[in-house]
């Protein structure tokens, strides 16, 4: 059996407490994050949101926004960017368009592959830069016109194609230990 987005709203509205996408037709079930990787990756949206806000270079969201595809999915990256001429006012549907970046972060039910695969579908639908980050590695790989680099501690991450001007410290995303 195959999905629309109009059956998964409906869907959706049954179950308000399980996040869902839409891939290929079929309805993914999103386990919540553990704690980890949902702090990692709020701490780089912030990161992200704090350099682009200002700037007035575009909008930074998190899991919960949802964007309806080319491809007729529905899917919702950790972290995404979308540039201000692309979506001059925000919408409260979802966002029709592909994000310029899109993050995921590894949580420790998460395969790793399926997450590259993810990456992957929203570059080919013409995502400009995908960002993965695994806090059990302190890794992340970023993939950009075709390539893949991989970030560790010590490292600042740009993205000139983009975001030129921005800097993160990868260390600086990572969640503190308080002693």
């Amino acid at each position: 059996m195959s999905f629309t987005v109009k059956e998964l709203e409906e869907i959706q509205i049954a179950y308000p407490d399980y996040r869902m996408e839409l891939v290929d037709g079929s309805i993914v079930i999103m386990s919540p994050s553990g704690y980890e990787s949902e702090e990692v990756g709020t701490e780089f949206a912030r990161i992200l949101g704090n350099w682009v806000r200002p700037r007035k270079l575009g909008r930074v969201v998190g899991s919960s926004a949802g964007f309806k595809l080319p491809n007729s999915d529905l899917r919702a990256p950790d972290v995404s960017f979308v540039c201000a001429d692309r979506l001059k006012k925000s919408t409260e549907d979802y966002a029709e368009l592909v994000p310029d970046l899109v993050v995921e972060v590894k949580s420790k039910t998460d395969s790793i592959d399926k997450l590259r695969k993810k990456i992957e579908d929203f570059m080919n639908l013409g995502s400009k830069v995908g960002i993965l980050i695994n806090p059990k590695t302190r890794t992340v790989e970023v993939y950009c016109n075709g390539e893949m680099v991989i970030f560790k501690d010590g490292d600042i991450l740009t993205l000139p194609d983009l975001l030129p001007g921005l800097e993160v410290a990868i260390s600086e995303i990572w969640s503190p230990v308080f002693e």
